[in-house]
């Protein structure tokens, strides 16, 4: 089943993929729903984010590929950073370029895991039952800030900007990571394709590790990391993240931010 988001007369609403269509649900995915049976044609609905998570963890140095070329040891155990809930972005929505002090921005496709219910200090064979599902995801990065400062790397800064956690374009509850990978193009150029069975923790065991860390609760965003391929954007670069089974999200890098 494919959960999404869109506007209905101004209101929020979740809906479920059918076809070419979005049928309307009352309720959401966290709890009791039940289906309408209205349908509104995808090329008509206004997408929607996700809703806020309460937090957004992101995994760094998650794959192998990307370990060996850059020279990294396999770690210990997971290394993750939070990002700011109001980074959150949806499929379609342009991300906004921070000032020119911020310099290079960087893509990077991932694999995201929503969390369907509160989740706190479970072993990985659990896992499944507390994962809604998965998503598409671009880790947006400020790459220039992240180093600047020898003495501090801003993760939260260089992750956090507005529009800098984009997932979607929909929560697939019926997907087997193992057999997947993930396809990023940049204004139709392919600059990712590596498979998930690359990671050093598969999304079961992340769930499980970092839930012994924090209180995971439904709607939270697992980032899972990225490979190799990760290159600076351009404003007006189109980004496309591809999940065979999930689907395609798809944004640009666009104008400034107000302000």
């Amino acid at each position: 089943m494919k959960w999404l988001r869109c506007l209905d007369g101004g209101e929020e609403r979740w809906a479920i993929l059918d076809g070419d269509a979005a049928e309307l649900v009352d309720g959401s995915p966290y709890g009791a729903h039940a289906r309408t049976g209205r349908r509104v044609p995808l090329d008509a609905i206004e997408w929607r984010p996700l809703p806020r998570p309460s937090k957004i963890l992101a995994l760094w140095n998650n794959f192998g590929a990307a370990a060996a070329k850059n020279g990294w040891t396999r770690p210990a155990e997971p290394l993750w950073f939070l990002k700011a809930p109001s980074s959150l972005a949806g499929h379609g929505d342009t991300i906004p370029v921070p000032g020119d002090e911020v310099g290079r921005v960087a893509y990077e496709g991932e694999l995201a895991i929503v969390i369907g219910r509160r989740t706190r200090a479970i072993d990985a064979p659990q896992a499944a039952a507390y994962v809604l599902g998965y998503s598409c995801a671009n880790d947006v990065t400020a790459i220039e800030l992240l180093n600047r400062d020898p003495s501090f790397p801003q993760w939260s800064r260089a992750k956090g900007f507005d529009g800098f956690g984009v997932v979607g374009p929909v929560i697939e509850t019926d997907f087997d990571p193992s057999a997947a990978s993930v396809r990023t193009t940049v204004d139709g150029r392919m600059r990712q394709d590596y498979p998930l069975s690359d990671m050093f923790f598969a999304p079961h065991e992340l769930v499980a590790r970092l839930s012994h860390d924090v209180t995971l609760e439904p709607g939270d965003v697992i980032l899972c990391g990225t490979s190799v391929g990760v290159l600076p954007m351009k404003p007006g670069t189109r980004v496309e993240v591809t999940i065979a089974g999930i689907g395609t999200l798809a944004n640009v890098y666009g104008t400034p931010a107000a302000g």
